[in-house]
């Protein structure tokens, strides 16, 4: 009998901290955009781009939700900037709006209510899988150009790369409830994608007679290779068909920082048949 008195309060004490707290919240997110990959080899996160968005987060428990959002990012950078003189001759640079919907799991390092006094803050961490749009685009001669229909590694027509990929998401954050409705959101979220091509560069030089007489346009020649002489760097290591232009071997990261500003809705499930309000 005791045993199963102390059986019964355990399912009680774990029910009630599944339930509790369970509901939709929703607002939306600003922050900064930083970009990794052939193009910022160095780690440089001193021009971030703008980013924004909007979320709607599932609260199962005190520990346990799962949120979707819909975001915009600017994301850039140029061989100019780098430290690396090979980079440096390379000469080449992008820019792209990035439209992106993401979904993952959060989990609660400390028990979290809205409005309470007692658990009102937790860090979290989180996992899941985002998928994205992305055009990147180059300036040359005062505009800008789109890089995926040129070719520029010698792609086929008909074969050039996607410009809709996906990625693993994964990050850290603290959330800070102000009140019962409001929470503030702290977040770090990286993304490790599935294309290598967010930047445009991804493998070697191609042929430049192959590239004329695939796209017939001399623009897609001059934008595959903008090296410039660099002291130090031979002609030979850049430029030439079959020389190293990017490196596939790592795909491409972004990572946002932001702060988002979030209301709680409560629990907003359908009434069982027979409940009164």
């Amino acid at each position: 009998m005791k045993n199963a008195l102390i059986t019964g309060m355990l399912l009680i004490g774990i029910l009630s901290q599944v339930s509790a707290q369970r509901g939709w919240e929703a607002g939306g997110w600003v922050g900064g955009a930083f970009y990794l990959g052939d193009l910022n080899t160095n780690y440089d996160l001193s021009n971030p781009g703008l980013a924004g968005g909007v979320i709607a987060r599932f609260n199962f428990n005190k520990r346990i939700c799962f949120k979707v959002s819909a975001n915009y990012l600017q994301l850039s950078a140029d061989d100019a900037n780098s430290t690396n003189a090979f980079e440096r001759a390379r000469n080449l640079s992008f820019q792209s709006d990035v439209f992106e919907g993401s979904f993952h799991m959060e989990f609660n390092f400390l028990p979290y209510t809205h409005g309470s006094r007692d658990e009102f803050f937790t860090p979290y961490v989180f996992g899941g899988f985002n998928v994205f749009h992305f055009n990147p685009v180059t300036e040359y001669e005062g505009e800008l150009v789109e890089l995926r229909p040129l070719g520029t590694e010698g792609q086929f027509r008909g074969e050039e790369y996607l410009s809709v990929s996906g990625g693993l998401t994964y990050g850290v954050g603290m959330k800070v409830s102000l009140s019962y409705e409001l929470s503030l959101n702290f977040e770090l979220n990286a993304r490790s994608l599935f294309t290598d091509y967010l930047d445009d560069v991804s493998t070697v030089y191609p042929d430049k007679d192959d590239v004329l007489q695939i796209r017939n346009d001399e623009l897609a020649v001059i934008l595959s290779d903008r090296s410039i002489p660099i002291e130090g760097i031979p002609d030979s290591q850049i430029g030439q068909e079959g020389t190293q232009r990017g490196n596939s071997t790592n795909n491409d990261t972004f990572i946002t920082l932001g702060v988002g500003l979030v209301y709680y809705f409560g629990d907003l499930r359908c009434p069982s048949p027979g409940r009164n309000f």
